[in-house]
C-alpha cells in the first residue's frame, strides 16, 4: 500500500530536503525514523526539492508499506522519533499509483524579508532595513504572467526538459515591519524563486524599472536576472493535489 506523508520542518539544521552523500538531509532522518518505526527498511519520495537552509510549513512524501500500523497512532509515534525540527502533521493511504512528486499540481512559497532589524526572526526572514517600493514590486510581479520560459530565474547546468513554469500567482505584501512574497505555480526551477525575489528587489530598491523584466526574461540569461536572496527566508508553504489521491476506509 503507498502512504502519503504531510510534514513541516525548519530547514536550518539540514542541507535541503534529498538525501545528500556527506551532509544532513531532511528525507535521510525522515526515512531513518519511520524504519525504526515500523521495523523495516523504508525509503520515501518528496513532492520536491528544498535546498539548504530552505524550510518547509508544508512537505508531503509518499512512501510504500504492506504491514499494519491501524492499532498504533502513527503521526503521535512518528514525532516522537523525530527532531524538534521536523513535524508531522498527517500519515494516509493513496491510490497506489500516485507519485508525491509528479501528481502535484500546484506549489506555492513564501519569501520573508524583515524591514527593521529584528533579533527573533534573523533565522527566518531576510533582513533588508532600506526603503522598499512595494508597489514597483507588485507592477513587476504582473510582468511575470505574461510568460512561460524562465530560464533566466534558473540555476545553470540543471538537468531539466523544459524551463517553462505556469505562474498562477505572485504578489508581496506587507504586514506589519515584514514583507512576504506568495508565488504560485505547476512548478518551479532549481533556484528559481530566490532568483525572483532578488531580481524583485533590484525594482523595489530603485535599482532597475519593473519593466526591465521583459527584457532579462527574454534574455534566457542567469546572469541577466538580479541576485539570488538567502535561502533562510524561503518557505514552502502548501503543495496542491487532485482530491482523487486519497483512499477512504
Amino acid at each position: 500500500m503507498r502512504f502519503f506523508i504531510e510534514l513541516s520542518y525548519n530547514g536550518k539544521a539540514y542541507h535541503g530536503w534529498q538525501n545528500q552523500p556527506n551532509a544532513i538531509s531532511v528525507q535521510e532522518v525522515l526515512e531513518k525514523a519511520l524504519s525504526t518505526l515500523l521495523n523495516t527498511d523504508i525509503a520515501i519520495m518528496g513532492a520536491g526539492r528544498t535546498d539548504a537552509g530552505v524550510h518547509a510549513s508544508q512537505m508531503f512524501a509518499h512512501f510504500d508499506y504492506d504491514g499494519d500500523f491501524k492499532s498504533i497512532d502513527i503521526v503521535y509515534k512518528l514525532n516522537s522519533f523525530l527532531p524538534k525540527d521536523i513535524a508531522v502533521a498527517d500519515v494516509f493511504e493513496v491510490q497506489s499509483d500516485i507519485h508525491a512528486r509528479f501528481h502535484a499540481t500546484e506549489r506555492t512559497y513564501h519569501y520573508k524579508i524583515s524591514t527593521s532589524k529584528n533579533v527573533f526572526d534573523y533565522d527566518f526572514a531576510y533582513q533588508v532595513q532600506l526603503p522598499i517600493d512595494v508597489k514597483a514590486m507588485n507592477a513587476a510581479c504582473k510582468i511575470l504572467f505574461r510568460y512561460k520560459d524562465f530560464q533566466c530565474f534558473s540555476k545553470s547546468n540543471t538537468d531539466v526538459k523544459t524551463y517553462n513554469c505556469d505562474i498562477k500567482e505572485a504578489y508581496w505584501t506587507q504586514q506589519n515591519e515584514q514583507l512576504i512574497f506568495t508565488i504560485t505555480a505547476d512548478r518551479f526551477l532549481r533556484n528559481m524563486v530566490r532568483a525572483i525575489v532578488g531580481t524583485m528587489l533590484n525594482v523595489g530598491l530603485g535599482k532597475m524599472k519593473a519593466e526591465t523584466l521583459h527584457a532579462i526574461i527574454a534574455s534566457k540569461n542567469r546572469g541577466e536576472a538580479g541576485f539570488s536572496v538567502p535561502a533562510h527566508g524561503l518557505y514552502l508553504v502548501k503543495i496542491a493535489y487532485p482530491e482523487t489521491i486519497r483512499v477512504h476506509s
